[in-house]
């Protein structure tokens, strides 16, 4: 399968979710790096220190983390001086059932889309293919 994707960022709490999100992933052949992150400012911290060739031009977000949530990074993601910002797809993957949460992701133009967890892989490919032409 043609690899499209230098790099996903995943970015959820729990380390179990990441573990399982990044083996469905790998098995898609789509990317050279998957990155995770259980820490929402820290994500922000690689993102505004990556080089622009190097910027993960795919993102699956949580939206209920400790610290920093969901929504709070993409505000300090608008922030950040970032070129190509147009390129980079946020997901937002999550659990949350409140149709404000869904409904609130509608009005942010980051958000591309709005999933359920678990990621699988028919959504990545759905993913992949609507947005890299994969």
């Amino acid at each position: 399968m043609k690899q499209a994707l230098n790099c996903i960022l995943l970015i959820d709490d729990e380390e179990p979710v990441n573990y399982l999100h990044k083996l469905i992933i790998e098995q898609t052949g789509y990317v050279k790096n998957i990155v995770t992150m259980q820490n929402a400012k820290q994500a922000l911290n690689l993102i505004n220190s990556k080089e622009e060739e190097k910027l993960c031009r795919l993102i699956f977000l949580d939206i209920n983390m400790p610290g920093m949530n969901g929504w709070e990074f993409l505000d300090k993601y608008n922030e950040l001086d970032i070129k190509h910002r147009e390129e980079v797809v946020i997901v937002m993957l999550t659990t949350s059932l409140d149709p404000d949460d869904r409904e609130k992701a509608k009005n942010i133009k980051e958000i591309r889309e709005f999933r359920s967890k678990p990621l699988t892989k028919g959504v990545l490919e759905e993913i992949c293919e609507k947005y890299f032409c994969i």
